[in-house]
């Protein structure tokens, strides 16, 4: 994909966005009017989760307990009832409170606003920590997850191995106004058209643009 072509792309995936459902974590940015802790806690429950299953377990955990203090006063069990099936639940469950442990401890109660800080919380990755930079605090930074990962070396836009290696790619390639979005959009359009296995490469507005590397076979 030649980066000339970016605008024409993203207005295209912003349009067919419209047409999806919005991601749960980005919903909890909006309603919670940016709570960086919420969207913190939401991104780790949506690790290897269906985004219907993220949705209620938030949801269930966020009806009991919305802070750090509240949910570390929880026990693990109780956190694992409320949160059960998510993937990983009895891991994520110990991981939420330690990371509420330390919030309050080491930071006052307030969910740290960096990415070098959030890395140091239990049970958090560059993708969780960049997506709470971007939708907790509106702070520069390119979450990259599977979705991104797989649609921009599909494109052709980066040539990248894991997504640690997309994001850095991404950072050097990808105009700054793109940084935010570009994971909402995509994945939204990873999960409905632009698929792992046999992309609907034939309903895609973005088609004639797609550098479809790798791409073997589509409908």
């Amino acid at each position: 994909m030649n980066l000339s072509n970016l605008p024409t792309v993203f207005k295209i995936l912003k349009r067919e966005y419209a047409r999806f459902k919005t991601p749960y974590v980005t919903e909890v940015a909006a309603q919670r009017q940016r709570d960086p802790f919420k969207v913190l806690i939401s991104c780790i429950l949506s690790l290897r989760t269906k985004d219907a299953v993220t949705r209620e377990a938030s949801e269930r955990l966020f009806s009991r307990a919305g802070t750090p203090q509240g949910l570390f006063a929880l026990p693990a069990s109780e956190i694992e009832r409320l949160i059960y099936p998510a993937g990983f639940y009895r891991v994520k469950a110990v991981n939420i409170r330690e990371i509420s442990k330390r919030i309050i401890a080491e930071y006052d109660g307030k969910t740290p606003d960096t990415i070098e800080e959030l890395l140091k919380l239990k049970g958090v990755g560059r993708k969780t920590a960049n997506l709470v930079v971007t939708m907790g605090f509106g702070k520069p930074g390119i979450c990259v997850d599977t979705h991104v990962h797989r649609i921009t070396n599909r494109w052709g836009l980066v040539s990248t191995a894991t997504p640690d290696e997309t994001e850095t790619a991404l950072r050097k390639a990808l105009p700054p106004r793109y940084w935010i979005p570009i994971n909402d959009l995509l994945v939204a359009y990873g999960q409905n058209l632009c698929k792992p296995v046999k992309p609907f490469c034939r309903r895609c507005g973005i088609f004639t643009y797609c550098g479809r590397v790798g791409v073997k076979a589509h409908r």
